[in-house]
């Protein structure tokens, strides 16, 4: 009797040998097991630390250097911790709650010697660089917000010199020297800056304790409370063009030159 030929139906597949792999998969090499993660937890954990023992340590050199400058800080802000301390234990005493105000005491009066002292350490910080060259640069360079600040766009022969800082008031010019010579180097300035910005606010600042002058100590207050007339894409475009007028040059010193100095090379022109 002949033998039928083998007819597959459709829907079935044909069975294999038990533990063949299917059709159209082989066999693969077993898959390496995951790498294992570093620990983040304990790397933030040294983060924090370190971040911690940063503040500690600069809030012990301030509270050094503010109790140098300022002996008498120390008792003020304890009498002002005391001072709150007690207003609530008598509010207390008078609701009928004086635990419950002692404990709001002990917080509000920690806050407001906190306050103090900042601006306590902030006026000692100020008078250790108030009278340097440059330290109007230090103070606004500290200051909170967007500020370009550029040193030394003008200077004189006297230390006399002009700094440039933008932001959203617009420029403003501080002066540091002498007052006579400070203002004609402001003068030179806003005709420098009028050739690429003609229509951006200007304002002018000498630092001193004069009349018309702005103390040190409160020039951080004086900017900030200047009106924000530009927008920050029209910072960035403004400060690429001034950057276009460059810095001053070092002055020349006083004095006769010295004999050993050398004169540049190349005929004059």
């Amino acid at each position: 009797m002949p033998s039928l030929p083998s007819i597959r139906l459709p829907g079935r597949k044909s069975a294999g040998r038990p533990g063949a792999a299917p059709a159209g998969k082989s066999k693969g090499k077993p898959k390496a097991p995951p790498k294992a993660k570093p620990p983040k937890a304990k790397r933030s954990r040294a983060d924090r630390r370190a971040g911690r023992r940063a503040r500690l340590t600069q809030l012990r050199q301030a509270f050094t250097l503010t109790r140098q400058r300022d002996p008498k800080m120390l008792p003020i802000v304890i009498a002002v911790f005391f001072a709150v301390l007690l207003l609530f234990v008598l509010l207390g005493i008078l609701i009928g709650h004086p635990v419950f105000f002692t404990i709001f005491g002990v917080l509000f009066g920690l806050l407001a010697g906190v306050s103090i002292f900042g601006r306590r350490a902030q006026r000692a910080a100020f008078s250790q660089v108030e009278g340097q060259p440059g330290a109007a640069v230090a103070v606004v360079q500290s200051m909170r917000g967007q500020w370009e600040v550029t040193p030394v766009v003008a200077a004189t022969r006297n230390q006399d010199v002009i700094h440039r800082v933008l932001g959203r008031p617009g420029i403003v010019l501080i002066g540091e020297g002498s007052p006579a010579r400070v203002t004609s180097l402001l003068a030179q300035e806003r005709r420098r800056i009028s050739r690429v910005a003609s229509e951006t606010p200007v304002y002018d600042l000498v630092i001193g304790d004069e009349d018309g002058q702005v103390p040190l100590r409160k020039l951080q207050s004086h900017m900030m409370k200047l009106p924000h007339n530009l927008r920050q894409p029209q910072v960035r475009l403004l400060e690429d063009r001034l950057r276009a007028l460059g810095t001053a040059q070092p002055p020349v010193p006083k004095g006769p030159m010295p004999r050993n100095a050398r004169m540049p090379r190349g005929r004059p022109r």
